[in-house]
């Protein structure tokens, strides 16, 4: 009946107005109004409620327009409201659902969540009321589960699905078919079902709450509430495991509601078509675990989700003031805590490099142990307090070098004194039995915290001790009683391994600290332990920590800051690194210390390690490697030990470990210096030997690893050489031992040969090319150099000979088919005489060696090699008899010229893009040219050997061949095809070596028979010049052959270099001839003009030189050069011999090609100096200075080098070498480069290049060279300061030291020379010094580039003062006295006054002349007499003659007397100090001499004298100048060494030593800091006792509030009075006389004038204290305290910015710095406009509290853990902003005080901000919100 008047009701018309109407007013109203409404209308209506609602469905399916959020609330609200009032609801619900709410939901922006929850909110609201649970189990909840189901993929289980959600079985309201086939976003979804399930508990907890039982619908809400449940439960993991967002809607909307219900419910339990199912607590943490395992494995953002979500577990779980005191309910989460993985992944988290990560893992370990401490103290007899702690008896000494307690500094104290505010007081008192697993859970937290968010100091106080309660305690012995979930916690704090396990996290936390003091502190800590007094704690440490974390953190360079320093590459760390890597791995069996290193060195293979870091591993790796079982080499281990199973690590094997260490030796390589490689290996081979047995490792595999040792290493002066013999004859163990082993090794070197020759090819490789050739030569190479390291005695070497006797028998009958055996054959034989020929010459084999041999003076390994020596040449001599026939056979390779035409090249050729270039060849063709090439290159190798070792004995056989074979060569014809030319350019390769051995090998009976050749075969016969055709012929084909333009470009380059080689080998000939007096001179075997030919050739040539060609090329030009010379007769350049011009055109292509090279290597630059500045052209004036005043080619030179040295340190160093060496051999040369000398004087670049030393050491061609540069004028000097920025100037000193002293075994003229260059370079200078810009500058930072070059002119013009004379030395005093008359820095200062001193010692008539009238200059500046009295005191204890010294001493000592009364501090002191010296000295002789002196005089000197001894003050000044004074003798001190002593104390900056002035100033100055300090100190505390008194005894005020303490503001800027002046007659002293003739008249009229001043000083006052008013109302109540502060500029910027944004107050901790004039220059008169607060640090709590009781909100501005965003805070009107320390920030004391901390965000990497630019930006943020404020 009422649906049917329902239905009459909605259609019919007359309603739609009255519907229309009530809708306009629910889109107005709130919608808390719409129910009353609704009621109104239903009561002054005849709508029933049934109808009413109707109508509203009705009229919300009509609307087009988008709804108003204000309609939609109002709107549900009233059909939620009519819904109660119907009697169908089911009914009406059904159609609410379907065709309202969620249609709405849907409609409803997502960006409008709080509309969201409004609607979301009524309707659940409405549900409860209702109790319509089964309803929304039939429609709503299905339809969700659906959507949720459909948007993650997962299917439904109709087996244990609790509601079935198939589209089939949700039921939906007629006409919304569309809404149930449609799915809703996945956030909508899960909030509506997470408010759903939430409505339920609510609803469930009310009818608990009143004692009622679940009846009236009861039944169904737990019915809802299980079955919701079950199915979010399971679908809420499914969910997790999808994307991000799907992660992020479970994790904020599903998990926390389904976690909360689980704690609510002890089992949930469901019914599924006839089966029960329930789910636990447990049961659902073992499943929501599972799914955070595998979100752990998966990327980063996974993790992060996989904390959150253990976060809101526990978070949710173990709420304690929710937690019911059962047993059973603390066991409901343990199938997570008692996960082994669980507690490595919040291990993991802690380390984690987010911070976030950080953060939750923490949180998570924080509520875990929060639990754990509620568990105590409800069951504290089962959890802790049964337990008893083992402690040792004996007290542990954790750290080898602890600090006493009278060594700890005033910021130890500090720090420590601010710790305890922490909680470290809280543990620190606890005894060290009390401290059970909870007590270590507390210091771990503290730890981890200090790390996280407090300042360095408060680490480096509460670290050490910390982490000694720690280690103090031993394994718990646990109750029976005790709760499981107590042991879960315990067991990870119970045992020293579980200990060390969250120690690890705290290391490797502070190891990846972003504070590198931190970073710093914590390794020492951590490495400073004394592990070895511990017992097997070491071993007690996680190996992953110590493979990982702690390896890694070596490599920081903050732990290494004195590595390298002056040569030794060592650190604190990483000797502490040693000791606990050594007993880290003390307990191992060598199997386990095997694997270890292994993966220790192949940490090399991911991560780049630094010099330092290098260092400490390969160290570190070596003291695990070598125990005391190890040391000797008795114990190695074998291959099957390294194979066995470890316990500890995987297998490793013997070439595994080889590598590894192979690796470390290959890094090495690359820093430079070999100092640094050496130690590397030595370590890295010390392992090796320590745990590889060598019997057991292929021979190929130990010769590649010896062969990364370098080669300097090994050879026979090597430092490494006895420790690889030892290793490879395994000596140190059993002589069974060492014996096996040795021939072990001994055997398959022998074996080598015939394995190498006959090692089976396969059918590709019958063709061969370079490739293999290298790959062959490198294997032959590294078995010559391991057979020399191994063998003892000479019949080792037998086998090898009879094989090379054997093999070379049959080397012309190979097989065709075996191509590869003959060339193999002979890179065996070439590589052997390499070895021989390099342990020839570092045994420096000679005659001499033969003698000490014969005479059995020489020790044994020398002996084995001589006769190794003899053996091989013995075995070479009829060897080489085959090889001249071999090569015969197959030279013909090189002029064949049928087989060289339209050869197809292999596809390796053609398509290589780069690398090296390659022979543009056939591959068959190669084969033979290779073969051709190793002929030829051995028998040259064997002749040169066996020429050198068996003069007299050897056949002119090869000589011959060889003769003939260059002749063929350079006659060939050069081919029109590609191919033809390759094979050219193969043959001058092979001419190449001929050439070489040409160089070494030409004798007598060689010369004879070139000439007799010449005769024969040349065309003009008799030829004068040996050589001319040779190398005529030579230069004619090799141009002939670039100029055919068949090669390639790279290949022309090729064959470019293999021409200066060739040339250079022919040039050096003449050199070696004469050297063997063979010839006189070279003039018979090259003539001038071929000379000059060659000459002509090489300079057009040097422009377009390749890199690889430029040292032959610039050899070739020295030794042009020194040949031309040498054939003038007498040694006098004519123009028939080398001219300006051509000189001229050598210097600019030389320096083309100079700056054309991209690598400054050294031997290169210095074959260029010695080339172009050539010793035998240096002394030709004409090339110094051309007719025209213009520079001759070698100054033009010189100029060019010099510059180019500016950039380049080697290059000026070289240059300096080499021409202080020539201006001492050619002294009359210095004239023309005074400017040169004076730029390198003031020369300086970087101090150090370690290339340069490395090369120096390990290239031989940089030794050549360098040593071919001229001879330095002090080899000493140039061996110390060589690779030094000093070495232009000490090289330029050491060279006029010398000239200032040449003997007269130089002549006259040369003498004459020597000093009129020093007398020119001193007056340039002295000029330079007086008058430059830079150089006469008074006003110069220290240390900055013109303190710099001051000192180095002044360093100069000592040593020059040598050469002062009568004809200058008025000019040289002249400046010397304007220099001394300007301000200096001591460093300069010093230097003038030792070149001073000199002066008046070589003239002593210029003492009265000169020194005494100044000092009777009374106007002279005090820092001036200082130095003139340091003159006079040395002139008069230095001069060597008496008569001379009385002088001096009545001329200079009445003078300097008066100055010992100077007002001035410093000229007072040293004064004293000098004068005392001099009156020790010579007083005697003035009592000797001085017998007519008057007495009173006389009293006067003696009372002096006994002052100065006597007095306190002057004792202690002269006893910290003690040694000082004594010492110096300006004599020495002008001289090279006594500048440039760089041992000398404090001379690190340009060898300058601390000077008598400026230790007198330090002095002074440090007695006047001390009595500063202790005044200021006075002066704080009478300031801090009035402030604290005050506090203490504070008066109350009548209105009960306290007193202001003494801290006031001081309003400077009206901090004035009116000046008052009393009459004459007032300011008259009053006695008895003035008062009797005072008038009586004239004294109302002084009472009058005083009234009228009293008046005006008052209306001063009162306006006066209106101006105050007014600026206090225009203030900001913003106060900054700055008390924490001290940096002047800081406080300044500071003042500047409270005054701009009028600022109420800026608190400082001491007003007397307003009145520096640092402050007052950078605020810029702002002090004198904003208040000042003067707040000692001591009173800053008292005065915050002060402010706090004005209503003050006190912030400081600061970072800690629960500081809030700058931007994101709003600030109070009355506020008080703390400013911390600019690098600790604010004490944690103050912060305790503080009401909150603000942060200003930051983007970038930089950790904080300046102090003031901090306090700015706050203070702006401020002023910002004040004024939006008010707007």
């Amino acid at each position: 009946m009422e649906e049917q008047e329902t239905q009459q009701q909605v259609s019919s018309p007359a309603v739609s107005a009255h519907i229309a109407s009530l809708l306009k007013s629910l889109a107005v109203v709130p919608s808390a109004a719409a129910p009353a409404i609704i009621d109104c209308v239903l009561v002054s209506s005849s709508f029933s409620p049934s109808a009413l609602f109707s109508l509203l469905l009705e009229a919300f399916a009509g609307a087009a327009e988008p709804l108003q959020s204000n309609y939609i609330l109002s709107y549900t609200s009233s059909l939620c409201h009519l819904i109660k009032k119907t009697r169908f609801q089911d009914g009406s619900m059904r159609q609410l659902i379907w065709r309202v709410f969620l249609p709405l939901l849907k409609s409803i922006n997502s960006d409008d969540s709080e509309l969201f929850n409004q609607v979301n909110g009524l309707f659940c609201d409405l549900v409860s009321e209702i109790q319509s649970w089964d309803l929304l189990g039939a429609t709503l909840v299905p339809f969700c589960l659906r959507s949720l189901g459909l948007i993650i993929g997962m299917p439904q289980n109709e087996d244990l699905a609790a509601y079935k959600w198939t589209t089939s079985d949700v039921v939906v309201e007629q006409g919304s078919d569309d809404i149930a086939l449609g799915v809703l976003p996945l956030r909508i979804v899960s909030h509506i079902l997470m408010s759903l399930l939430e409505s339920a508990m609510t609803c469930r907890e009310e009818i608990q709450s009143v004692g009622q039982t679940l009846i009236n619908g009861g039944d169904s809400l737990e019915c809802f509430i299980n079955k919701l449940t079950w199915d979010l439960s399971r679908l809420a993991l499914g969910v997790l495991m999808q994307g991000s967002e799907c992660r992020s809607c479970a994790m904020h909307l599903l998990l926390p509601v389904v976690f909360s219900s689980l704690s609510k419910l002890s089992l949930v339990t469901i019914q599924v078509q006839g089966s029960q199912y329930s789910v636990s607590r447990a049961c659902f943490s073992e499943e929501l675990w599972n799914c955070c395992s595998s979100l752990f494995t998966l990327g980063h953002l996974e993790r992060l989700d996989a904390f959150s979500i253990l976060s809101l577990y526990f978070s949710r779980f173990y709420e304690i003031e929710d937690f019911e005191l059962s047993v059973d309910k603390t066991t409901y989460a343990l199938n997570i805590i008692a996960k082994k993985e669980f507690w490595e992944e919040i291990r993991r988290g802690l380390v984690d490099k987010d911070a976030f990560v950080r953060k939750q893992a923490l949180y998570i370990l924080k509520i875990m142990l929060r639990h754990y401490s509620f568990l105590e103290g409800q069951y504290g007899g089962c959890c802790s307090g049964n337990s008893v702690m083992v402690v040792e008896n004996n007290k542990i000494n954790l750290s080898s070098a602890t600090p006493s307690s009278a060594s700890v500094t005033k910021r130890e104290k500090w720090a420590d004194t601010e710790a305890r505010s922490l909680g470290v007081g809280e543990v620190c008192h606890l005894g060290y039995q009390d401290l059970d697993s909870h007590g270590r859970w507390k210091v771990f937290i503290l730890l981890y915290e200090m790390l996280e968010e407090y300042g360095t100091h408060l680490v480096e106080a509460a670290w050490s001790h910390q982490v000694s309660l720690l280690f103090q305690s031993r394994q718990l012995i646990s109750s029976s009683s005790k709760l499981f979930s107590c042991e879960v916690y315990e067991s990870q704090m119970e045992n020293l391994e579980a200990i060390f396990s969250w120690l690890a996290v705290l290391w490797e936390r502070g190891f990846c600290h972003e504070n590198p003091q931190v970073r710093s502190l914590i390794m020492d800590s951590f490495l400073c332990i004394d592990w070895e007094n511990l017992g097997t704690y070491a071993q007690k440490i996680p190996t992953s920590f110590v493979l990982g974390p702690l390896t890694q953190a070596l490599n920081d360079v903050v732990h290494h800051k004195d590595f390298g320093i002056k040569g030794v590459y060592t650190s604190k760390t990483i000797e502490h690194g040693m000791k606990f890597y050594h007993e880290f791995s003390r307990q191992w069996t060598l199997s386990d210390r095997a694997a270890f290193v292994r993966i220790l060195a192949s940490v090399l293979l991911s991560d780049s390690f630094g010099r330092a870091g290098l260092m400490a591993l390969a160290l570190c790796m070596a003291s695990a490697a070598c125990h005391s079982d190890t040391h000797s080499g008795s114990q190695v281990c074998s291959d099957a030990e390294l194979k066995s199973t470890q316990s500890r690590f995987l297998p490793c094997s013997s070439a595994d470990l080889l590598d590894s260490l192979g690796i470390i030796i290959e890094r090495s390589k690359q820093h430079f210096n070999p100092n640094y490689r050496l130690k590397v290996c030595a370590h890295v081979l010390k392992a090796a030997s320590s745990l590889i047995n060598i019997v057991e490792v292929q021979l190929d595999l130990l010769l590649h690893f010896i062969s990364t040792v370098p080669r300097e290493f090994t050879d026979h002066a090597g430092s490494l050489r006895v420790m690889v013999r030892q290793w490879l004859m395994q000596s140190g163990g059993t002589n069974l031992q060492s014996s096996d082993a040795h021939l072990h090794v001994l055997n398959n070197l022998i074996n080598f040969p015939s394995s190498f020759i006959m090692q089976t090819q396969t059918s590709a490789l019958v063709a061969f090319d370079d490739e293999d050739v290298d790959l062959w030569g490198r294997e032959a190479q590294r078995w010559a150099r391991v057979l020399f390291l191994v063998i003892t005695e000479e019949k080792h070497m037998e086998a090898v000979f009879m094989f090379l006797q054997k093999s070379s028998s049959c080397l012309c009958k190979r097989d065709s088919c075996k191509e590869w055996v003959p060339i193999k054959f002979l890179i065996l034989i070439f590589a052997l005489v390499e070895e021989l020929q390099v342990g020839r010459s570092d045994t420096g084999y000679s005659s001499t060696a033969r003698f000490q041999i014969d005479s059995g003076i020489s020790d044994h390994f020398s002996s084995l090699l001589i006769s190794i020596y003899d053996k091989s040449t013995e075995t070479f001599l009829p060897l080489l008899e085959e090889l001249v026939s071999y090569a015969k056979l197959v030279s013909p390779t090189f002029w064949s010229h049928p087989v060289v035409k339209d050869m197809q090249l292999p596809f390796s050729v053609k398509g290589k893009l780069g690398g090296p270039s390659q022979r543009r060849l056939p591959s068959a063709m190669i084969s033979r040219v290779l073969q051709a090439i190793f002929s030829i290159r051995t028998v040259a190798s064997i002749s040169t050997w066996c020429n050198d070792m068996a003069r007299g004995k050897i056949s002119d056989s090869s000589f011959i061949f060889l003769w003939n074979f260059s002749w063929k060569a350079i006659r060939s014809s050069t081919y029109d095809s590609e191919a033809g030319a390759e094979i050219c350019l193969a043959m001058y390769e092979a001419l190449a070596s001929v050439f070489k051995a040409f160089y070494t090998t030409f004798t007598n009976s060689h010369l004879d028979f070139v000439m007799e050749y010449n005769k024969t075969w040349l065309p003009n016969g008799e030829v004068t010049h040996l050589l001319d055709p040779l190398v005529l012929t030579f230069l004619h084909n090799t141009n002939n052959l670039l100029a055919n333009c068949q090669l390639t470009r790279s290949r022309r380059a090729v064959l470019m270099n293999w021409k200066w080689v060739c040339l250079d080998s022919l040039l050096s000939i003449p050199l070696n001839v004469i050297s063997k007096g063979h010839l006189k001179s070279a003039d018979s075997l090259f003539s001038d003009s071929t000379l000059r030919s060659v000459f002509v050739d090489i300079v057009e040539s040097l422009e377009n030189a390749g890199e690889c060609s430029v040292l032959p090329m610039l050899k070739s030009v020295r030794l042009v050069l020194g040949l031309l010379c040498s054939n003038m007769m007498p040694p006098i350049i004519t123009p028939h011999g080398v001219t300006s011009e051509m000189m001229l055109q050598l210097a600019q292509s030389s320096w083309i090609l100079h700056i054309n090279c991209n690598k400054r290597r050294v031997a290169p630059i210095a074959a260029l100096i010695s080339a172009v500045l050539h010793e035998s052209l240096f002394g030709d004036l004409s090339m110094h200075e051309m007719d025209d005043n213009n520079p001759g080619p070698i100054k033009w030179f010189i100029e060019k080098l010099l510059d180019d040295g500016k950039r380049s340190p080697r290059t000026i160093r070289l240059a300096a070498l080499h021409l202080t060496g020539l201006w001492l051999l050619y002294p009359a040369t210095i004239k023309y480069y005074i400017k040169e000398l004076k730029s390198l004087t003031l020369y300086g670049s970087v101090a150090f290049d370690e290339d340069f030393e490395a090369e120096l050491s390990e290239n031989h061609e940089a030794q050549i060279e360098v040593s071919l540069l001229a001879r330095s004028p002090d080899h000493e000097f140039t061996e110390v300061f060589i690779n030094t920025e000093m070495y232009a100037r000490a090289s330029v000193a050491a060279l006029f030291y010398k000239l200032a002293n040449f003997n007269s075994m130089r002549g006259e003229r040369e003498q004459k020379d020597a000093v009129l260059s020093g007398k020119m370079f001193l007056l340039e200078l002295l000029d330079s010094v007086a008058n430059e810009k830079d150089l006469a500058k008074e006003l110069y930072k220290k240390y900055s580039g013109v303190h710099r070059q001051k000192v180095r002119a002044w360093q100069m013009i000592c040593i020059l003062s040598h050469f002062v004379e009568d004809d200058i030395v008025g000019k040289v005093t002249s400046n010397l006295h304007i220099c001394l008359y300007r301000n200096n820095l001591p460093a300069v200062r010093q230097y003038l006054e030792i070149f001073a001193i000199q002066i008046y010692l070589k003239f002593p008539s210029l003492v009265a002349e000169q020194l005494v009238p100044i000092f009777r200059n009374y106007n002279m500046r005090s820092q001036a007499l200082s130095s003139y009295v340091f003159i006079a005191a040395n002139v008069i204890l230095h001069e060597s003659e008496l008569a001379v010294q009385r002088k001096h001493l009545n001329e200079l000592l009445p003078p300097i007397i008066p100055l010992l009364t100077s007002h001035h501090h410093s000229l007072r002191g040293f004064t004293q100090l000098l004068v005392f010296h001099v009156l020790c000295k010579l007083w005697p002789t003035m009592i000797i001499n001085g017998s007519d002196v008057a007495s009173l005089e006389k009293k006067c000197f003696e009372e002096l004298k006994s002052y100065l001894a006597e007095n306190i003050d002057c004792s202690r000044l002269r006893a910290s100048m003690e040694g000082l004074f004594n010492g110096f003798d300006p004599r020495s001190s002008a001289t090279p060494t006594g500048v440039f002593d760089v041992q000398k104390e404090g001379s690190e900056f340009e060898c300058v030593p601390v000077s008598l002035m400026e230790q007198v100033m330090d002095f002074l100055n440090g007695v006047r800091e001390d009595l500063r300090y202790s005044i200021a100190k006075d002066s704080m505390i009478i300031k801090n006792e009035s402030l604290t008194n005050n506090d203490k005894g504070m008066a109350k005020r009548p209105d009960g509030n306290a007193e202001e303490p003494h801290a006031t503001l001081k309003d400077i800027n009206l901090d004035f009075q009116k000046k008052i002046t009393l009459p004459k007659e007032a300011r008259s002293p009053i006695d008895a006389s003035n008062e009797i003739t005072t008038s009586d008249v004239e004294f109302p009229k002084l009472i009058s004038d005083l009234e009228k001043e009293d008046q005006l000083f008052g209306s001063v006052l009162q306006a006066r204290n209106r101006a105050l008013d007014t600026i206090r109302q225009k203030q900001q109540q913003f106060i900054l305290v700055a008390s924490l502060i001290d940096r002047i500029p800081n406080l300044a910027g500071l003042a500047r910015t409270c005054e701009v944004f009028k600022a109420a107050g800026l608190a400082i901790a001491d007003a007397s710095i307003l009145q520096d004039k640092q402050f007052q220059l950078i605020s810029v008169t702002a002090g004198k406009w904003v208040p000042i607060i003067e707040v000692p640090v001591c009173s800053i709590k008292v005065f915050l509290e002060n402010k706090r009781q004005e209503g003050f909100s006190i912030l400081g501005l600061e970072q800690t853990a629960n500081s809030k965003r700058l931007d994101q805070y709003s600030f109070p009107t009355k506020t008080v902003l703390v400013l911390g320390r600019e690098k600790e920030g604010i004490p944690v004391d103050i912060i305790h005080v503080l009401d909150g901390c603000v942060e200003i965000p930051q983007l970038g990497v930089i950790r904080s901000l300046n102090v003031h630019v901090s306090g700015a930006i706050a203070l702006w943020e401020y002023t910002r919100q004040q004024r939006q404020n008010l707007s």
